[in-house]
């Protein structure tokens, strides 16, 4: 019996006409703060409270007190997209700092949270997404529309431990392809190393 990976299946374990199909569904209270944070890192607007905490307040039922959400990422979290491999929340705080160098402002216009199926554990968030990206703000037209599924993986306390970005919610190589995606995954992993190093960690104030 072959035990081959299905290549064309994207970190949902689905076919991208598959998550792309899938119906939206509304975030619980546990869910918002983490969406929020997300939104704001592909707005190309990081803060530090995009990556150590999201002042998203909410009144609790019983007591009426306002809560705090803190740390939208563990400290080992891992962000993979078609780029870059970032390990650590100072890696990943670096690429979304090199995305905001990069472009002057994106817009979001559609952030679509799916229904998860059977397949895909409750712990894991489902985005699809639109981001128009512009090299300069005055432009009348983005530079670039990328469409993408965000799969993210949450631990016990809400945190993202994977955040995985594929664009047109299609596989990004790893080295489970291959040759060519061992070279192409240890490319993303120096290209994540340099941006670190050359970027710094310092956000937008």
């Amino acid at each position: 019996m072959s035990s081959k990976v299905d290549s064309s299946l994207n970190a949902a374990g689905l076919k991208p006409e598959e998550t792309k199909n899938l119906p939206e569904r509304s975030p619980n209270a546990n869910e918002q703060p983490v969406l929020a944070g997300l939104r704001e890192l592909y707005s190309c607007k990081p803060t530090e409270a995009s990556y150590s905490y999201i002042d998203i307040c909410m009144r609790d039922s019983l007591t009426g007190h306002l809560q705090r959400s803190f740390d939208i990422y563990s400290q080992d979290a891992v962000f993979h997209d078609p780029v870059g491999i970032a390990k650590g929340i100072s890696s990943v705080r670096a690429q979304f700092m090199a995305l905001a160098k990069i472009f002057e402002h994106a817009d979001i216009p559609k952030f679509r949270l799916l229904q998860n199926p059977p397949t895909v554990p409750s712990n894991v968030l489902l985005i699809d997404q639109d981001v128009a990206y512009y090299r300069k703000g005055n432009s009348s037209s983005p530079t670039k529309t990328v469409n993408s599924l965000l799969t993210v993986k949450l631990d016990n306390s809400n945190k993202i431990l994977s955040h995985t970005e594929e664009w047109d919610h299609k596989k990004t190589a790893t080295s489970e392809d291959g040759f060519l995606g061992m070279l192409n995954e240890e490319r993303k992993k120096f290209t994540a190393a340099v941006t670190e190093m050359m970027v710094g960690e310092k956000p937008k104030n």
